[in-house]
């Protein structure tokens, strides 16, 4: 076997080194904002980003916190790590467009990245919060060798113990810090221009982590830091903290972006309506209640019922009629008042809507209103226009609660669903996860992004696997095609704890990503069995019935990369875990980046050639034939697994056609 220099030196194109531009120096606004600050460039910054010498003496945390640099320069490391199929824990394997990736994040998001880089429309992340014990579960390598690696080792002996202790503590603002940047780094490079991430996160770094969101993402891309209801009180303080946030930023500002809440937070609204109707409540004494609802939940629409033909209670949001920028002025006419006859107050911008528009709405025909009905408590609906009783008053557009489909998304979340009961209820009752989010929290947030049909969501602090499951229940209400990708470390479990005792028996590893991986399974088909019920009923149309959406996903371990080994007599060996073929095709298929990982290669000459369109990726090359060389070249692009490839004759004599992949 020979080297990448071996192949580089005899004349061929080795994948990765057409191109030692460094991309770094490239687009600083758009990939690096934290080189841009208030139009000046942060020498320090540039210098850090282009790998020059700097210092690491710095002072407290933040923007300047200690390992700062030490970060960066994990960011831009090239990871040690690749990838081998799991057959056994994968679900669909052949069908399936969801990725689990089981292993440290740092290195699961840097073999993403070839293939995915501004293509990830949602991150969630839930990371690992900063809390008083001493545990860290993703330690990551700092020693003086490391630093030699990463071009740091220019450090005292105190400036060295300042850091090692700040990564070896979680009580450490500032390893905490520098454990968050490169992964916030790569998150960023993973989003697609409309993108968007959320981060959920405690009072402990919340503060620490907008600045260095701000860093990464640029402060122009804040959108909101929303306040998380968890309605379960934690005592740690002498106050009972019900609450949480949840940061979100945008990849770019430029583009259009709007949250919305779907209906599904309007439900509580239709029970309390058809409870009220039942108990034979006013309207006058509905409408009260119905207006504490709203308070609650932080709806921005006020609301009127009133009895329509079939004595039902109706809801509708009375939407304001001005021009809503401050910066311009709406379309200015007169409106009457269907009543009074006299002109209602022109807001100070103008109005919403143009003439045309409004007179639709209202039904006006011939500058007369043709339907007039009185409410209850004396204001008057035209069409889909409100007025008050007199001409004093705006009048306002209306939306029937019938036809809402959402609102914009609150800064203030709450829902009643508990997490930890979801997870306990598809494991028999039984406790194998402390804390993790609700599905009704992680498909508000998901939901509130445009777009449903091919939508990749990452999320790489996976935990028990709530993205996943959301997900998979999204799309099951709606039809759509979203896709996750969750990464989890093999975190393992204590030996005391239930979930360590649930996988011996079923034969599972004792790491956190088992019971990820059995929760998503057990979603998947709980959900597959509750519209294969549905779709059962008797009278259902064929129409009507749902589609079960993909339930699967393809497993990869985090497993140890081939190295070169130089022996004390310079003789050149490769250090290889054994893996199939197949899981060095998939790693040529991250490496490379053109084809989607989630599709299945055809196999074109067992353990050796496999297919996806026109591109061919080889391994063990020495067993195929010239003609299965030359049959792939004529019809495509070729890729050869370098660390299973000979320089033979044969492979010499396609060195113009062909790329080598490490």
């Amino acid at each position: 076997m020979a080297n990448k220099e071996d192949f580089i030196q005899a004349g061929f194109t080795v994948f990765g080194t057409e191109n030692n531009e460094n991309k770094l120096l490239s687009f600083l606004k758009e990939h690096y904002p934290s080189v841009i600050k208030d139009n000046e460039i942060n020498l320090q910054e540039l210098k850090a980003i282009a790998g020059l010498p700097i210092d690491e003496k710095v002072n407290g945390y933040g923007l300047n916190f200690v390992g700062r640099n030490f970060a960066r320069a994990k960011y831009a490391q090239k990871t040690e790590k690749e990838l081998r199929l799991n057959t056994q824990m994968s679900k669909n394997i052949d069908t399936t467009q969801n990725l689990v990736l089981k292993g440290d994040n740092l290195d699961s998001l840097k073999i993403l990245k070839s293939h995915y880089s501004g293509k990830i429309k949602c991150i969630y992340i839930d990371p690992p919060y900063n809390t008083d014990s001493d545990e860290f579960v993703y330690p990551d390598k700092f020693d003086k060798e490391e630093l030699e690696v990463l071009g740091l080792a220019n450090l005292s002996e105190d400036d060295f113990a300042r850091m090692d202790f700040s990564f070896k503590t979680k009580k450490s603002h500032n390893g905490w810090l520098a454990f968050m940047y490169p992964r916030l780094l790569l998150a960023r490079d993973l989003l697609s221009k409309d993108g968007v991430i959320f981060i959920s996160i405690d009072d402990n770094e919340q503060a620490n982590l907008k600045l260095l969101c701000d860093d990464v993402f640029g402060e122009e891309n804040f959108v909101e830091c929303i306040t998380w209801n968890k309605r379960i009180p934690k005592n740690d303080k002498g106050i009972g903290n019900i609450h949480e946030y949840i940061l979100l930023y945008v990849k770019d500002k430029s583009y259009p972006h709007q949250f919305l809440m779907q209906k599904d937070g309007l439900e509580e609204i239709d029970d309390l309506l058809a409870k009220l109707e039942k108990q034979k409540v006013s309207i006058s004494d509905a409408e009260i209640e119905v207006k504490k609802l709203y308070k609650k939940n932080g709806y921005d629409r006020g609301i009127t019922l009133y009895n329509s033909i079939d004595n039902n209670y109706k809801l509708w949001g009375k939407i304001n009629m001005s021009w809503p920028n401050a910066e311009t002025m709406g379309p200015r006419y007169e409106i009457l008042h269907p009543k009074t006859g006299k002109s209602v107050k022109i807001p100070d911008r103008g109005w919403r809507w143009k003439v045309e528009t409004f007179n639709e709405a209202a039904k006006i025909v011939d500058n007369k209103y043709t339907s007039v009905e009185e409410l209850h408590d004396g204001s008057f609906r035209c069409g889909r226009i409100w007025f008050a009783k007199d001409e004093l008053t705006q009048p306002s557009s209306i939306t029937y609660l019938s036809e809402v489909n959402n609102f914009l998304l609150r800064s203030i979340l709450s829902f009643k669903s508990d997490g930890g009961i979801e997870v306990e209820n598809l494991f028999d009752n039984k406790n194998y996860f402390s804390y993790p989010k609700p599905t009704t929290l992680l498909k508000a947030l998901l939901n509130s992004i445009s777009g449903q049909d091919g939508n990749i969501i990452l999320d790489f602090f996976a935990g028990s696997g709530t993205t996943g499951h959301a997900v998979m229940q999204l799309n099951a209400e709606d039809g759509g095609n979203r896709k996750f990708i969750l990464c989890q470390i093999d975190e393992p479990i204590k030996e005391d704890k239930p979930a360590y005792k649930f996988c011996i028996e079923n034969n599972l590893p004792p790491v956190i990503s088992s019971i990820t991986i059995e929760r998503l399974k057990r979603a998947g088909e709980k959900i597959a069995k509750e519209i294969e019920e549905s779709n059962g009923k008797t009278g259902m149309f064929e129409e009507d019935k749902k589609q079960i959406p993909d339930i699967g996903f393809k497993v990869f371990d985090s497993v140890e990369a081939p190295k070169l080994k130089v022996d004390d007599k310079g003789q050149i060996s490769i250090t290889e875990n054994e893996t199939d073929a197949l899981s060095r095709i998939y790693n040529m298929i991250f490496t490379v980046g053109l084809d989607e990982p989630t599709l299945v290669p055809e196999e074109i000459v067992k353990d050796c050639i496999y297919k996806i369109g026109n591109h061919y990726y080889i391994t063990n090359s020495e067993k195929i034939t010239s003609d299965d060389f030359s049959n792939a070249i004529k019809n495509g692009k070729v890729f050869i697994d370098g660390w299973t490839a000979s320089l033979n004759g044969t492979l010499q004599a396609y060195k113009e056609d062909v790329k080598i992949v490490f």
